[in-house]
């Protein structure tokens, strides 16, 4: 007697089924984990594009809280940002000593040298025969660092506790006789004007001279801050004799896949001279 033997397996219509199945499964488990990639790439591309923008923004609160008073300046198109950068200061002798000693500054005629109340605390960072003092630093004509209205150079026979400078009669005193001791001009300038995102960039210029008009940008002394710059904008409003200057940062960057990211930061500026 012959055995017969049943065969089993899967029909058309079945294997069908099962690709359909598998497919629907195969889709949703790639949708449960491409969502969560996804979103961590997009965070890192915006971690990335903060880092460098807050990393600019630190270094423009540094230099802004180290300008002279009443020197930072922003272009009409609020895309440049100009200041003076302060070495070092101190107080100015106004009178003579009880026995008649001392150097004072005099401004009723030209004047060159006076003694400090106490000492300078960073002249080695002065650079004698360049760096120059100082007084009553206004934003007014007249009284104008950057025309040099309240300017002299610092001689170097200048010592921590005597300041030696080119002859000169200074036009306004001090009120709380002060005196700075500047190096120069700093400017920041967004260029956005490149067709790459990565070329649009925040420039940071140093190490040119002063200049009467706000040069936007200066032409030489440019170092990048933070690429990706797709827009920014400076504003400043100079505050009063009871009120700290304010300027406000705004920055937005945007890299080659579309991510953006703006910040906005607010520095207090003291513009008592």
């Amino acid at each position: 007697m012959i055995a017969v033997r049943s065969q089993t397996g899967f029909t058309l219509i079945e294997f069908i089924i099962v690709i359909v199945i598998s497919g629907i499964v195969a889709s949703m488990t790639a949708s449960i984990i491409t969502l969560p990639i996804n979103a961590y790439v997009d965070s890192a591309r915006r971690a990335t594009l903060t880092n460098s923008a807050e990393s600019a923004l630190q270094r423009m609160q540094r230099d802004i809280q180290a300008a002279l008073p009443n020197s930072i300046r922003v272009s009409a198109d609020g895309q440049s940002l100009e200041l003076i950068h302060i070495v070092d200061g101190g107080r100015y002798r106004s009178k003579l000593a009880s026995d008649a000693s001392g150097d004072i500054l005099d401004f009723t005629m030209t004047d060159t040298s006076f003694d400090v109340l106490g000492s300078l605390l960073n002249l080695t960072n002065i650079t004698m025969g360049s760096d120059s003092i100082v007084i009553y630093p206004l934003a007014s004509t007249g009284n104008n660092a950057y025309a040099g209205d309240n300017t002299a150079i610092i001689s170097n026979s200048t010592t921590a506790n005597h300041i030696v400078f080119s002859s000169f009669q200074f036009p306004l005193k001090s009120p709380q006789k002060r005196f700075f001791v500047i190096d120069g001009p700093i400017s920041y300038h967004c260029d956005i004007t490149p067709l790459l995102p990565e070329n649009k960039a925040l420039m940071r210029y140093q190490g040119y001279a002063i200049q009467a008009s706000q040069p936007t940008p200066p032409s030489s002394g440019g170092a990048i801050q933070s690429n990706y710059i797709s827009n920014c904008n400076f504003t400043y409003n100079s505050g009063s004799s009871s009120r700290s200057g304010l300027v406000s940062l705004n920055l937005t960057l945007t890299d080659d896949a579309g991510e953006s990211i703006r910040l906005v930061h607010q520095v207090h500026v003291s513009n008592q001279p």
